[in-house]
């Protein structure tokens, strides 16, 4: 097929939707379909249409919509699709889910979050990472601190500098040291990073990070937190569980949905005071963290790229055969 992919992130940004977006075209071609990845749709023609982020891109959704009435559309949705815009922005981010004729989500839990009359609609796919030639399941750093890592853009949204304050109030024979690796949201974002890198001396801000970089600092940590107060499945969660790195996680939707409900390493969201006894319980109880590392590589199958893939073809054959009921 002839496929046409919008995401709001541009070339070389390294936003999460863009990186989703070349890596789905990269399968898709894999798969022999044709994909052109675009930020701005003028109503060309294709033989299907994939919008990454419902209420970003629902103004190409109208269009296309609007344009080729009888094509097939699969809208990928993220977290602030399902835990914002869907009450902040209803009218577009609503018309967006219900005028795909398949819904991407990211998690297992993404159909307990969204309305139950686009349910029957969702495909669950886990996005993929592939394990480097690096990674052991053991960090290799000769570091004398125990390496914590927060990987992610420093926003509202990813509660970004939760795993340093938590360092604050570890005790002083803790070796425990945050590193977070993230490209700021805006100018207070970067002054909060630079003034707690200032104040606690457990915290260190990397900047934005080549992927070389952040495949170095994962095999170099024991552990990576994430934060996120909203989700919708990050795919560090997938890198981590690939890489046997174990993770600790806030207790938000888009985390159980990947990691699991039973899986030991949550905190409530948000809560400063639990995430540092979580880390200091990592840090001091060898069998604590073990579990932690043997639970994620039981998870690494999942985020497999054949297995996205296959996700990915689900999708689509659902936006086909729906695109084809609605025409009869």
């Amino acid at each position: 097929m002839d496929i046409i992919m919008i995401t709001p992130a541009g070339p070389g940004s390294k936003a999460g939707n863009r990186a989703t977006a070349e890596r789905w075209q990269t399968l898709l071609e894999q798969a022999g379909h044709k994909v052109s990845v675009v930020t701005a749709y003028n109503g060309e023609p294709c033989d299907l249409f994939i919008a990454l982020h419902a209420w970003r891109s629902h103004e190409a959704v109208r269009l296309f919509r609007d344009t080729w009435p009888g094509k097939p559309l699969v809208v990928a949705l993220t977290g602030t699709d399902i835990y914002r815009h869907q009450y902040e922005y209803p009218e577009h981010t609503l018309y967006s889910m219900q005028e795909a004729d398949a819904l991407i989500g990211l998690h297992a839990q993404v159909g307990r979050d969204i309305p139950e009359s686009v349910r029957d609609k969702l495909v669950t796919l886990f996005q993929s990472a592939e394990q480097s030639d690096g990674f052991t399941g053991t960090a290799v750093s000769d570091s004398s601190c125990f390496d914590v890592c927060v990987i992610g853009h420093l926003r509202d949204e990813k509660d970004s500098l939760r795993a340093a304050l938590a360092s604050r109030l570890l005790p002083s024979k803790s070796r425990i040291r945050v590193s977070c690796a993230g490209k700021p949201h805006d100018a207070h974002w970067e002054n909060l990073a630079k003034q707690e890198m200032q104040e606690n001396p457990r915290f260190r801000w990397l900047g934005e990070l080549e992927k070389g970089q952040i495949d170095k600092l994962m095999v170099e940590s024991q552990l990576l937190v994430m934060s996120s107060v909203m989700e919708g499945g990050a795919n560090v969660v997938s890198e981590a569980c690939r890489a046997g790195l174990p993770v600790i996680a806030s207790n938000i939707s888009g985390n159980t949905g990947l990691l699991g409900e039973d899986y030991a390493g949550y905190y409530p969201v948000g809560d400063t005071q639990a995430l540092a006894e979580l880390l200091l319980r990592a840090e001091s109880d060898t069998e604590f963290l073990e579990k932690l590392r043997k639970q994620v590589a039981q998870l690494a199958n999942l985020f497999t790229q054949e297995k996205e893939r296959e996700s990915l073809e689900q999708a689509l054959s659902l936006a086909v055969q729906c695109s084809s009921e609605r025409s009869l």
